[in-house]
Order: structure tokens, then C-alpha cells, then sequence
């Protein structure tokens, strides 16, 4: 069905109806009307209600819907995407096999070489002239009508107003990731957000334009390089204006790591609210943030880069052991691994290239591959493995999830993990909030800020892994994104805090400052079981009697009965389940936690 062309490149006009005159206060704010607007509005064609959603998140005792403006939604994850394959949405490399991948350039690169062919950062002049070429946003011209002071407070009043200046706004996704990131979509819909999906045409992100969830899917071929990736989507987004249901986009987000680099250079071309580039490659690139860190005189970790076997003794020799083996960019936990010595460093070099070159990429995410099966990345034979040797960090690991905006952060939680299962440094459980002494939290706060400033970001959402050490707090990396996995859900039922309404609002450029509690709402703990041992599931029945125990949030499987899983003495280990609880304190819903663990919820023999 053709689309009625506009009037205006803007699609079709709405009245205006905002105060006039200068608006000095909430309340003429508030009544503030976006211009531009296109026709769609969620769940125009719907199959099933949004306000049918029922909440994982618990109302705030003594509040009613009104003072908090809490909207219900589901939190739908999805494990599996065919028979027999099971798939983890949370930016990490787990999954147990191969379902109908298909090699994708794209992936791989963004993956183990990013940026790959992806156009290089703009000059400042460059981009100075792209943002006098082009118009400002709907919400751009919103926000030029209100006073600064306006939006800086963090109040609930000022949250309901940037609520408001968002609802309506078009924004684009680019890539939607495994099934898991539905409840992204449902949220920012809830808000009243037009969401535009770019992504592979068999994506399952498709039928949200079919049930009313988004506005749009334009499926584009993300098997191309990284390039031609990027040049159909701009084609694309700025064909949106020429869309009288849409209308242009106000802002580009992502919740897939892979998808950040590209999404940095469209926000750059286009001149809309964004990440440098720049900063996003060195952000992805462990070199590059260790060098940005030293430069910033923040604790840096002995480190070098190794881009051949020849280089092994001379990086031994500078990191000197135990040190840590791992890629230079992007492929988390899979091919890192602690060594002890010179000739366990040869060794495991060999090893991780091998790990690394028998990966699958699928949505954004890795998976293993069949070693039968004529699908998949050979990435050994198409990508540059360099590894980065880097100093072994002793401690307590930890995330620390920041809001950032205009250059200073209004938010920073701290979040415990557990001991990584060692040499592969595959996670083990987290707890929120943090049990650590309260100075260690603070220092680590600092760090993790000061790491986000050191590479150049503004605004935004942040995901920072840290250590604290025996000589102080350390980083790991920093994930210019929302984290996976359960970190949206941790922050919202330990702190009220909505990472995704957060992501909404950089994309479009509407100041953060989200309303902190004073005290924490609960404390919450999680965890991936691990395969404890290789062999095959024999049932996960017990998973559905745990599922329905008082304090637990989900206890999800991750495998079907009958596959095979690895345990850590044969590689990188299976995860079996995904268990949430929560109980009044951290360290109730930790203890909790682990009792179930300890009740071996998927049984393998």
C-alpha cells in the first residue's frame, strides 16, 4: 500500500496549540505541542493492548499512578528462535549452537575489528557545516522554548516534563538484537515514542510493526560491510520525512553493542544528538581506553598489544604474570583468559585464536559454532586477531551503570558480581546494591566516571565494568550502551531508575536528571547457572516449581533436555538458567540466590 505524499518534508502538519510568549514555567511547559508530527500513534493497529502488560516491577509503596507516572509493561524474554537453539540477549558470548546464521560481514567486523569500513569520524568543520545544513528537530524546537533551569532539577515534575517533550518524538533503533530486547521496544512505546526498527529482514523484530508496537520496520541487509550497511540507513532515515505516519527522525538508538559505532556516525551525518565516533572507537577499542585513561592520569593496568606469535615474550616480558589474555575489541568474555606463565601464554594464544575463529554471529550477539555446520563466520580467515596482554586484576568485579548529561553524571549505581569462574572469566551471580564498604563504592564511582570523561562522552547512557583491587579501583572496560541481560531490571527495582526511558531521552537530547530514591526499593540478586560439568541436560523441571517460589522474579532455562553443554574443564561453560530474585537487602536476595543455585535447577549427566 502506497503512502500519501505530504505537503512538507516534514510529513503531515499538526496545529499548534503551545502557550505563546516565552515559557518560564512547568506548567506552560507542560503544554507545549511537538510540530512536525506524523499520524501514527501507538498501537494504532494493535493485536493485543499495551495496557494489558502486567508489571515484573512492584508499585512504590504510599505513591499513586499519578505522582510517579509509572507505566506497566512486560518483560518478555524469549530464549529460543527455532527448535533445539537457544539464544541470550544480554551482550555477552553465550549460546549453545548454531541456528540458520548467515555470514555477515557487518557483524564481523563490528564484532572483532571494529569500526571496520565504517566512514571515519567527521573534522570539526565537517561537522559544524553538516549541522548548518539541516533543520533542527521537532524536539530541538521544543527544548530552544524552555529555559535551561527548567530541566536540570530532579524532581518528579521535571521527569513528568521531559516525559512529555519525548512523547510523539520518531526514533530509530538500529538493530533490535535476540528476542529478549522486546521489552525495550514495549517501554519506549509506553512512553509514547514512533519507533522505527532497522534491521535484517527475518529479524522477529518485524512483527512489532505488525502488532502496533512500533511505527516502522525497513528491513536492511545487515550481511553487507559495514559500510553499505551504513549508507542504506541513512538513505532510509532520511526518506522518513517523506513519511506522512512517521515524519523525520528526532534522534538514533541502539541497545545492541554492535550497532553503536554505527549509529554514532548516523547521529553525525545527520546532525542529530549522539555519541563522537571517535569516542566510541576508543571506548571499544582496550588499547585505546587504556591510553585515554593514562592520559587523563587515572590507574592504567601494564598492558600491550600482540598482533603476531612473535610478539608473545616481549608483551610476557613488559605485563609480566599473571596476567590476562584477551581481543583488543568487542568479543567480552569468549577468548579471554588469565595466564601464568610464559608457556601458558603461548598456549592459550594459540587457543583463543582458535575459539575466536570457530564463532558464529547472530542478532549482534556470539554464539558457538557447529564445527558440522557450513554456517557461521570464519573470522580467522577474514578479521586481524590481535589480543591485548594486559596486567591480572585482583579483587571484586563490579558494574556501574551511569547516567550522564551535558558533561556530568546524575546517576552512577554500583552493582556487585561474584567471582568470575576462572581461566575463562565467565560471571558467576551480581547483587544491587553494591555490599561493598561505602568508600570502595565511592571510589569506584569516581573511576567509572572519570573513565567515561577520559574518552570523550557527554550524555548518554553507560555501562562500566570495574575491579577494586589491592591497589585501589580499576577498569575493565566501558559499554557506550544500557547493558544487557538483567541490568534494566536491576537498576528499576533497586532504584527506581528506567534505563531505557534514560536512553530515550540522550537520543533526543532532552537533559537527564532522573529521580534517585534515597533508599534502595529492594535489593536484588541474579545469576546464569553454569555447567558445572560437560554432558547432556537431563531435565529442567525443577525450573518450573522454583519459577513460582515468593522472591523469585523468573527462573528461565536456557537449554532444552537432551543438549549437550560444556563445563569449564572442557572450555568456556554452558549456561544452563537465568534466575532473578529479590528480597528486602542485597544480601538476602544474594543468599537466596545461591540456595537455589545449589539445588542444581537443570540436571546434566
Amino acid at each position: 500500500m502506497g503512502l500519501r505524499r505530504p505537503q512538507s518534508r516534514y510529513g503531515r502538519m499538526q496545529p499548534d496549540s503551545s502557550p505563546s510568549g516565552k515559557v518560564e514555567t512547568i506548567e506552560d511547559a507542560m503544554r507545549l505541542e511537538r510540530s512536525r508530527k506524523g499520524s501514527w500513534e501507538v498501537g494504532s493497529s494493535p493485536v493485543r493492548s499495551l495496557r494489558s502488560w502486567a508489571s515484573p516491577v512492584p508499585r512504590r509503596a504510599g505513591r499513586t499512578q499519578s505522582e510517579t507516572s509509572s507505566i506497566d509493561f512486560e518483560l518478555n524474554i524469549e530464549e529460543g528462535v527455532g527448535a533445539g537453539s537457544y539464544h541470550l540477549d544480554t551482550d555477552r558470548p553465550q549460546c549453545l549452537e548454531a541456528w540458520g546464521a548467515s555470514k555477515s560481514k557487518f557483524e564481523v567486523e563490528q564484532m572483532l575489528a571494529s569500526p571496520g569500513n565504517l566512514p571515519p569520524p567527521m573534522t570539526p568543520k565537517k561537522r559544524e557545516d553538516v549541522i548548518r545544513s539541516v533543520m533542527p528537530t521537532a524536539t530541538h524546537e521544543l527544548l530552544s522554548k524552555l529555559p535551561p533551569r527548567l530541566l536540570t532539577a530532579q524532581t518528579e515534575q521535571t521527569q513528568l516534563l521531559r516525559r512529555k517533550l519525548a512523547k510523539g518524538a520518531t526514533v530509530v533503533f538500529i538493530s533490535a538484537g535476540l528476542p529478549g530486547k522486546r521489552f525495550t521496544f514495549q517501554r519506549a512505546a509506553a512512553l509514547g515514542i514512533r519507533c522505527v526498527i532497522i534491521e535484517h529482514p527475518d529479524s522477529w523484530s518485524a512483527n512489532l510493526a505488525v502488532d502496533g508496537t512500533v511505527a516502522k520496520f525497513i528491513p536492511v541487509d545487515m550481511t553487507q560491510t559495514s559500510d553499505a550497511v551504513f549508507q542504506q540507513a541513512l538513505h532510509h532515515i532520511q526518506a522518513l520525512a517523506s513519511d506522512p505516519e512517521v515524519g523525520s527522525a528526532d534522534g538514533i538508538a541502539t541497545f545492541v553493542e554492535l550497532s553503536v559505532p554505527l549509529v554514532s556516525r548516523l547521529c553525525e551525518a545527520l546532525a542529530l544528538p549522539g555519541h563522537r565516533p571517535s569516542c566510541v572507537d576508543a571506548a571499544r577499542d582496550k588499547h585505546c581506553t587504556r591510553a585515554a585513561m593514562a592520559a587523563a592520569g587515572l590507574p592504567t593496568p601494564r598492558n600491550m598489544l600482540i598482533h603476531k606469535p612473535s610478539g608473545l615474550l616481549a608483551a610476557g616480558q613488559h605485563v609480566r604474570f599473571p596476567a590476562v589474555l584477551k581481543p583488543v575489541s568487542g568479543a567480552a568474555s569468549l577468548g579471554v583468559k588469565k595466564v601464568c606463565s610464559m608457556d601458558q601464554l603461548q598456549t592459550c594464544y594459540s587457543e583463543v585464536l582458535e575459539e575466536l575463529s570457530s564463532l558464529v554471529i547472530s542478532s549482534g550477539a556470539l554464539i558457538k559454532g557447529d564445527p558440522s555446520s557450513t554456517n557461521g563466520v570464519t573470522a580467522k580467515n577474514s578479521i586481524d586477531l590481535t589480543l591485548l596482554l594486559e596486567q591480572y586484576l585482583d579483587g571484586s568485579e563490579v558494574d556501574v551503570d551511569v547516567v550522564m548529561s551535558d558533561g556530568e553524571w546524575v546517576y552512577a549505581a554500583v552493582s556487585d558480581n561474584g567471582p568470575t569462574l576462572e581461566p575463562y572469566f565467565n560471571e558467576t551471580w551480581a547483587a544491587s546494591p553494591s555490599l561493598l564498604p561505602r568508600e570502595q563504592q565511592v571510589a569506584l564511582k569516581e573511576l567509572a566516571v572519570g573513565c567515561v570523561k577520559a574518552l570523550g562522552f557527554e550524555s548518554g547512557v553507560f555501562h562500566v565494568e570495574c575491579k577494586y583491587t589491592s591497589t585501589g579501583p580499576q577498569l575493565i572496560e566501558v559499554n557506550a550502551r544500557m547493558g544487557g541481560g538483567q541490568v534494566h531490571e536491576c537498576n528499576l527495582q533497586t532504584w527506581g531508575i528506567d534505563l531505557v526511558e534514560e536512553t530515550i531521552f540522550a537520543a533526543l537530547g532532552i537533559p537527564a536528571g532522573p529521580v534517585v530514591q534515597r533508599n534502595p526499593l529492594s535489593g536484588v540478586a541474579y545469576c546464569y547457572v553454569n555447567a558445572s560439568r560437560s554432558g547432556k541436560v537431563v531435565s529442567t523441571n525443577v525450573l518450573v516449581e522454583m519459577a513460582e517460589r515468593e522472591g523469585v522474579v523468573w527462573a528461565k532455562p536456557l537449554v532444552v533436555d537432551g543438549a549437550s553443554v560444556v563445563g569449564p574443564q572442557d572450555g568456556l561453560p554452558t549456561w544452563l538458567a537465568d534466575l532473578v530474585v529479590k528480597k528486602p537487602t542485597a544480601r538476602e536476595a544474594l543468599d537466596f540466590l545461591l540456595q537455589l543455585e545449589a539445588e542444581e535447577p537443570v540436571r546434566v549427566e
